[in-house]
């Protein structure tokens, strides 16, 4: 095995989470791992339907532990299925990510996406709250935290190591715990979450991974530079850019490249899919990982065959040969 340039941020990581740096290291700069998300209620909807198109599994399954009233999409009631069906993946040699669109910390789950995750901004009060224990809005985040530990508890306890992104597009204008760079904003946040997880619950199968989204200059849509919202090298294993409408500027990949000082990058999510030319231009990316729809709503099957019969992208299982 490969060995990593930069262990584990937590030094008690699980041989299983070191084995899986390891392996996103030993890829990165010459092969590129193949992804698909999927939502709650699909549970392996897309990664199906891309090896359907392909007749290859992607490498990585993405899913998602969701917010919404049970039955919806993003129902939080098939929690239990997106556990069983990452056991499942993994004993079929799938790198599993997962992701969290968390509740804002002054509402109670179930919620909706546009009111109290994309829309639910935190007032300044607030955000200082939510970052000071003994106050209620900390210690009802640290409930709603304590409630996903509990599930990602399950892949550890299986000795499941997990590509962990919480908190995304941090650096875009949208979600309630996004648009606060410095240290006293996203930063705080991000590494408190390090802590109640790592420290507290000691899921020591967690790769961390900080994803935020390729800069943009959109008016309403904005999405600033990386480094305002870094929350160090100390609780960062792999940084990561979700890349839509096609915007596969080579500053985005060059940019993340600098800041991580040498760890992987990858692309957390995307939309319409990087071609090979793409890739082999920034050969860098260490996975994509095609958000569920966009992978037929938005690629032509024959687009998204080139792309899974280029040399150079992996598919499961997932090893630095494949």
């Amino acid at each position: 095995m490969t060995r990593t340039s930069h262990p584990p941020v937590n030094q008690q990581a699980t041989p299983q989470a070191r084995a899986l740096l390891d392996l996103v290291y030993s890829v990165s700069a010459t092969r590129t791992l193949s992804g698909q998300h999927n939502a709650p209620q699909q549970i392996s909807r897309y990664s199906n339907i891309a090896e359907q198109l392909t007749g290859h599994a992607p490498a990585v399954w993405g899913q998602d532990f969701g917010f919404s009233a049970d039955g919806d999409l993003d129902g939080v009631n098939f929690r239990p299925d997106v556990i069983a069906e990452a056991q499942r993946q993994h004993a079929a040699g799938s790198v599993i990510t997962l992701m969290w669109h968390a509740v804002r910390p002054t509402s109670e789950e179930p919620v909706t996406f546009d009111d109290d995750i994309c829309n639910g901004m935190l007032a300044d009060d607030d955000w200082r709250d939510l970052l000071t224990p003994g106050t209620d809005i900390h210690t009802r985040w640290q409930r709603q935290v304590d409630v996903i530990a509990e599930l990602l508890a399950q892949l550890c306890d299986a000795q499941i190591p997990v590509l962990w992104r919480p908190y995304h597009e941090m650096n875009g204008t949208w979600f309630w715990w996004g648009g606060r760079p410095g240290q006293d904003g996203y930063a705080a946040l991000y590494r408190q979450l390090y802590h109640r997880l790592v420290e507290v619950h000691g899921l020591d199968n967690l790769i961390w991974v900080w994803n935020a989204n390729a800069p943009r200059d959109t008016p309403g849509d904005t999405a600033t530079d990386y480094a305002g919202f870094y929350p160090g090298h100390d609780v960062v294993d792999i940084l990561a850019a979700d890349v839509y409408h096609d915007d596969y500027a080579q500053s985005h990949h060059d940019q993340l490249l600098e800041l991580g000082e040498g760890r992987p990058i990858a692309l957390g999510e995307v939309g319409e899919l990087p071609t090979p030319q793409i890739l082999s231009a920034q050969p860098q990316w260490a996975w994509f990982m095609t958000w569920t729809t966009f992978l037929t709503d938005d690629n032509s099957p024959d687009a998204v065959r080139e792309l899974y019969a280029d040399p150079r992208v992996i598919h499961r299982p997932a090893t630095a040969t494949s």
